[in-house]
């Protein structure tokens, strides 16, 4: 059996991780500053273009329920860069798409292959020792959420500096450099021998015997959700209220990555068993958040400080939720990965839907109403999943 990762002697692989989880994470978002770009150049609605944040979502919530869950079963050292591979392939087709259909299908093809950081997350945890468990999945967290963010900002500087579509030519190139120098460097583990087939059965059992699972989940998918409505409108409301063009959009953003930054030491705390207060402590901040996006309409400075508190309060979440989840079952670590995220990407895809049909119908009124509605439903989750742990105790 491979020996466990020194992470104290191999922090270079778990850095390169990161990034391979920042790259993959931020394929899915460069898009939205860009709605309104890409509404020009291909002269198309503007409700259709938004539709390109709904889609990378949405592909990404399938390859997690099934893509990730091969994880289980095959070489991670071979999948992971091939996965990174193909979801390159996509983003080379986004960069030379010629009309809005053909952006849909690079999008749709980048989001189900980018799903590799789900794979790598998992085989991180399997690679270290169980009392380090949460300090690496902060660690690569960190570097999916700053990648989210970065993405962001870098394809609004990158469009307003040249083109809309040169931010995904960047990202596929530095993909196939990343898959590259992670297929010298991944270690063996040992591989489940299970068919395809029985991924989803043994998934259905996780299910019935894991209802902490499902709760975690569930709290992950309504706090994404909120944030969603957030990032499929906030190039709609930067623009309309602040005239922001797409690189100050990317701008604004970046704020964001101090909560993501804090995401190390948010696990190393749930490492000494503080997921409870954590989870809390980011579902309030969540709250809170909604206070200063909905003043944002008005103040700029407003809309600043609630961004970055919702993403501090999401980090908060996810990093508690991943802790918890990663701990149920040893040998099942992709395929819970698999649940938790696709339940994850299924509430961020319905946010996105739900932000759009919001602004059509109410405006950024709407959407706050919409966003604060979500953080509710995820505290009831949470305290199901408090309540039912109180009962396992």
């Amino acid at each position: 059996m491979q020996s466990k990762i020194d992470i104290s002697q191999d922090k270079a692989l778990l850095w390169l991780m990161a990034i391979a989880c920042g790259l993959c994470a931020g394929a899915n978002y460069y898009s939205q500053p860009l709605i309104n770009s890409i509404h020009e150049y291909f002269q198309a609605p503007i409700d259709q273009v938004a539709l390109t944040v709904t889609f990378a979502q949405v592909s990404y919530a399938l390859g997690l329920l099934f893509i990730v869950p091969v994880g289980d079963i095959v070489n991670k050292t071979k999948f992971i860069p091939l996965l990174m591979f193909m979801a390159s392939i996509g983003l080379f087709l986004c960069a030379f798409s010629v009309n809005l259909p053909m952006l849909w299908v690079g999008t749709i093809m980048a989001g189900l292959f980018s799903v590799a950081a789900q794979v790598l997350i998992p085989f991180a945890t399997m690679s270290v020792a169980p009392k380090k468990i949460g300090e690496v999945v902060g660690l690569l967290m960190s570097g999916l959420l700053v990648g989210i963010l970065l993405s962001t900002s870098l394809s609004g500087l990158l469009s307003n500096l040249f083109h809309w579509n040169v931010i995904y030519l960047v990202s596929a190139v530095l993909m196939l450099i990343i898959a590259v120098l992670l297929s010298t460097r991944l270690p063996q583990l040992p591989i489940t021998k299970m068919s395809y087939g029985k991924i989803f059965s043994s998934m259905l059992d996780l299910l019935k015997q894991e209802p902490r699972l499902i709760f975690r989940s569930c709290v992950g998918g309504f706090a994404f959700a909120a944030m969603s409505v957030l990032f499929s409108t906030i190039a709609l409301l930067l623009k309309s209220s602040f005239g922001l063009s797409d690189m100050t959009v990317g701008i604004v953003t970046l704020v964001g990555v101090f909560g993501a930054l804090s995401t190390k030491k948010v696990g190393q705390f749930a490492d000494r068993g503080h997921t409870k207060t954590i989870t809390w402590a980011g579902i309030s901040t969540l709250a809170i958040s909604w206070i200063f996006l909905y003043l944002g309409q008005y103040y700029l400075i407003s809309y600043i400080i609630g961004f970055g508190l919702i993403n501090l309060g999401l980090a908060l979440v996810h990093t508690s939720n991943q802790n918890i989840v990663f701990r149920l079952r040893e040998d099942s670590k992709s395929r819970i990965n698999s649940i938790y995220m696709t339940m994850y990407f299924i509430g961020g895809a319905t946010g996105s839907a739900l932000g759009i049909y919001a602004w059509r119908h109410g405006a950024w009124e709407m959407s706050c109403i919409v966003g604060i509605c979500l953080v509710i439903a995820a505290a009831i989750f949470a305290l199901l999943d408090k309540k039912y742990l109180s009962k396992a105790e």
